[in-house]
Parts: structure tokens; C-alpha cells; sequence
């Protein structure tokens, strides 16, 4: 058995960091969909461990006869609902092993549920310009990879003007606390503009898995050197009644700080 593999805060570069997070999510694709797959459903559309439904929220207004991109689609069930509702929609992964796993779950539905699922990168998307009236990601590309400005500068590209793009990803304050939903989690033990990356690695210094940190301010920058403009910033408060927990979020620690962050912006017209 291979040893568990040793966490730690470094720099990681763009390729070793795409490298890792691709290989990663190859070969937990089975086991993330067995374990989260109930949660988070092959039809339905969640934001964050918060269980924010966009069909509660409509954070990405009316979609019916929308063409959509999703960028860091998992298995696609985001997109999934979005063809429920009247859309027309691209579900796209770096991950072949979240794509066939996605593959799998549209062959056990009928044709009106499945969607186009397509391997990329979100920092370099194969579409034209303008060919979309909305891009968002539930949770992918923007925390795992070194330079998330690029993802930005795609999804405004692909967008038409007036479009729409939207984003959730973890509330970088929580980069201050420990990953843990107890007690333990409420205490800050690192700098929240500490901006090096999470790292897990083999005891050859190997990386396994990387995630990037950046505080709210530099996505703004981000979002406002892409040429978008940011409509709002929503931060989900845990609702009653909600008692999973999944890595350091949990209703102790989600009734006190904020876990995720929702970024809505807007391509000028």
C-alpha cells in the first residue's frame, strides 16, 4: 500500500499543477462520484457544499434557449439541468476520467438529459469568440490551477457582449483556517494572504494533487483585467437542516464563516 500522501503549503507552477490535478482526478473520478455523487445528484445543479440549487437562486437568469459552457464540468450534472430547463449546453473537463464517468451517467438516462461532453482545458478553450451566452464552473478550474487569470480571459472571450459569466469556488478566507468541520477549524492558523499553494506530495516530493489560493481581491482584479465586469459577489449562508459535512465545511463551521464564494459577472455590451 502506498503511504498517505504528505500536505503542505509551496509554490507549484502551471504545468506540474495541471499535470497533478489531471492524473489526480483521473483516478478518483469512481470514488468522488461514488461518495459525492448522492449530494450533488446526475440531474440537479448545486454551487457549493452549502447546497445552493441555482434553481432556488438563478444566478445565471433564464436559461431556456441559452447556448452554455461549462468549464470544469465534473461529470456534467450542472449541465444536465441546465438541458432540463431549455438550454443548449457544452460540458467540458480536463479530466477524462470525470468524462467517462459523465459518459457513463448519460447513458443511464434518456436523450433529452444527456449532454456533449468534450476534454479541454479551461485555460485554453476550443471555441470561436462570442459563441456563448453564458460560461460558468460550479467548483472547477478556477482553485486548481496556478493561473486562473487565463480561465478568466477564455470565458470572456467565448462570451458574446451582454453575456454572462459565473463562478464558484472556496471563500478564500477559509485559506486561514484548518481544513477540519470541528471545533479545531474555528481557530486561524495561517496568513489569509498567505497565497502559496496547497500541496499534497509523495515522499519524493512528487505532486499528487495541488489547489491555488487567491483573496477576493485578486479575483477582482482578475475578473476586471479580463474585461468583465463583477455584478455581485454571493457568499451562501448554511441553511438549518443541512448536517453533511465534506472536507472543512460543516454546519458548526458554515453557521460562523463563510466557505464558498460566488462570483456573477458580465461582459460589457
Amino acid at each position: 500500500m502506498s503511504p498517505a500522501p504528505e500536505a503542505t503549503r509551496r509554490a507549484v507552477g502551471s504545468a506540474e499543477t495541471v499535470l497533478a490535478n489531471r492524473v489526480w482526478w483521473d483516478g478518483e473520478a469512481p470514488a468522488y462520484h461514488a461518495e459525492h455523487g448522492g449530494f450533488l445528484g446526475d440531474t440537479d445543479f448545486v454551487w457549493g457544499p452549502e447546497r445552493l440549487r441555482e434553481s432556488d437562486a438563478m444566478l445565471l437568469g433564464d436559461v431556456r434557449g441559452r447556448r452554455i459552457l461549462e468549464i470544469g464540468a465534473g461529470s456534467g450534472q450542472c449541465s444536465r439541468w441546465l438541458r432540463a430547463q431549455g438550454a443548449t449546453v457544452v460540458a467540458t473537463d480536463l479530466s477524462a476520467g470525470m468524462l467517462r464517468t459523465g459518459s457513463t451517467v448519460n447513458a443511464g438516462l434518456s436523450p433529452d438529459l444527456r449532454v456533449p461532453l468534450l476534454q479541454c482545458d479551461g485555460r485554453a478553450l476550443p471555441f470561436a469568440d462570442g459563441g456563448f451566452d453564458t460560461v460558468f464552473t460550479a467548483y472547477g478550474v478556477v482553485p486548481f490551477v496556478a493561473d486562473s487569470e487565463l480561465v478568466m480571459q477564455e470565458a470572456a472571450r467565448v462570451l458574446r457582449p451582454g453575456g454572462r459569466f459565473v463562478f464558484s469556488t472556496t471563500h478564500p478566507v477559509r485559506w486561514a483556517f484548518p481544513d477540519e468541520p470541528g471545533p479545531a477549524g474555528l481557530t486561524v492558523t495561517a496568513s489569509y494572504f498567505d497565497r502559496t499553494a496547497y500541496v499534497e506530495q509523495d515522499g519524493s516530493g512528487r505532486v499528487s494533487y495541488v489547489e491555488h489560493h487567491r483573496t477576493l481581491g485578486d479575483r477582482v482584479r482578475e475578473i476586471t483585467a479580463a474585461g468583465l465586469l463583477l455584478v455581485d459577489l454571493v457568499e451562501p449562508e448554511w441553511p438549518d437542516g443541512h448536517e453533511r459535512e465534506w472536507g472543512g465545511w460543516s454546519p458548526l463551521r458554515g453557521r460562523l464563516l463563510p466557505g464558498t464564494a460566488i462570483f456573477i459577472c458580465r461582459k460589457p455590451a
